[in-house]
């Protein structure tokens, strides 16, 4: 009863009615290792917002880290995509080597984009979380269950091919559903129950109870967490990418969802959730200090050559890529361009993966490999 209860509907099945945040009796208790958790989470998330803000030209750098959050939060939907397959996908290189998904994280990464720049101009908001869910969704898998809109039909969550009445998981019916969406809306603008990171649990858990959409909640409730952070600056960049951690615990995540609802054990939730925090922080925070020191080391080789200095930068950016894109993108012509990059090549920065003479790609496998590091032995 502490989150919720479950009513039998009249057609057999029990669906899960929310209350309304904040949890009460009793009220969210903070233990002492509830506030252990949130003070290291605290300082570890300054930590990685400290070492944002002295990234050289943000935008080079941030791509990269908001494609790789799109990759393993699809990955735990199911999708196979790697960041590599985004990269490739992105200068058309891969053609039809590529995983049919891939489209479904490249929309991930453009609403993730969106959502940031609409949260310049527009409150995080059921209005927003609609126009994310629209971009998300749009023209792949799950296009069909009304992108953009809430559900006007019951949903429920459940191994394949399972049904209402031997679902896992069965959220609010329609009506509840938009009773507990406003009540939702009203606690996303809250601002002083909770700390930020509090706050953000407690949302994140509640949007995936409520469970609005028939597809794609589960990408749109990790968006929330990446908004929720930015709209609040408690991260001035998205930088933090969860999903590796969510990835790496899925059975606990859900257990952990599911132990609010049976047991109102938003505790335990919340202790799992800040200690996630902590842990992919620590590991965000140790990448980005050995991107700025492999900067550094590889622009004192180059700095005799301005337009090779240009198209490595450009390469954290884009760490797969081809001459047509580095020209593109740097304003200069191809010529130039194709030489500034045999020059990368040869200091062993760039890796030529076609082994042809035309259309030709090149990676970036140091900066490459500090992000799969992390997926094979994730924190």
């Amino acid at each position: 009863m502490r989150a919720g209860r479950y009513i039998k509907q009249p057609q057999g099945y029990r669906a899960f009615i929310p209350n309304p945040l904040p949890p009460k009796s009793p009220e969210l208790a903070f233990d002492r290792e509830t506030l252990v958790l949130l003070s290291e989470a605290d300082r570890a998330l300054a930590r990685l917002d400290g070492v944002g803000s002295i990234l050289p030209n943000p935008d080079l750098f941030v791509g990269t880290y908001v494609r790789h959050e799109a990759v393993l939060s699809s990955q735990i939907e199911g999708t196979q995509s790697t960041l590599e397959d985004i990269l490739e996908y992105e200068i058309d290189n891969g053609g039809s080597t590529l995983p049919r998904d891939v489209e479904e994280v490249v929309n991930y990464v453009h609403a993730l984009n969106s959502g940031l720049r609409r949260l310049n101009d527009l409150p995080l908001s059921l209005r927003l979380i609609r126009e994310i869910h629209a971009t998300l969704m749009q023209g792949v898998r799950g296009a069909s269950h009304d992108p953009g809109e809430f559900r006007r039909t019951q949903n429920w969550i459940g191994p394949p091919n399972c049904t209402l009445m031997n679902a896992a998981f069965i959220p609010p019916p329609v009506p509840e559903m938009h009773e507990a969406l406003d009540r939702f809306e009203k606690f996303l603008h809250e601002r002083t129950l909770f700390p930020p990171l509090v706050h953000c649990a407690l949302a994140h858990a509640q949007f995936e109870t409520i469970h609005p959409f028939l597809d794609g909640n589960g990408r749109v409730g990790r968006l929330l967490i990446t908004f929720l952070l930015c709209e609040r600056q408690i991260l001035k960049l998205p930088l933090l990418y969860l999903s590796v951690y969510l990835k790496a615990h899925r059975s606990e995540y859900y257990d952990r969802l599911t132990a609010i609802r049976d047991r109102g054990d938003w505790e335990g939730w919340l202790k799992f959730f800040l200690r996630g925090v902590e842990e992919v922080s620590r590991a965000a925070t140790a990448t980005a200090r050995a991107i700025l020191q492999m900067r550094e080391q590889y622009r004192s080789v180059l700095a005799p050559n301005a337009n090779a200095v240009r198209v490595f930068d450009y390469a954290f950016q884009q760490p797969i890529l081809n001459v047509r894109l580095a020209s593109e993108n740097l304003g200069c012509s191809y010529m130039t361009a194709a030489n500034a990059i045999e020059i990368l090549v040869r200091e062993n920065i760039l890796r030529e993966t076609t082994g042809g003479k035309r259309n030709r790609s090149f990676r970036f496998d140091a900066l490459l490999n500090l992000f799969r590091q992390e997926v094979a032995s994730p924190l």
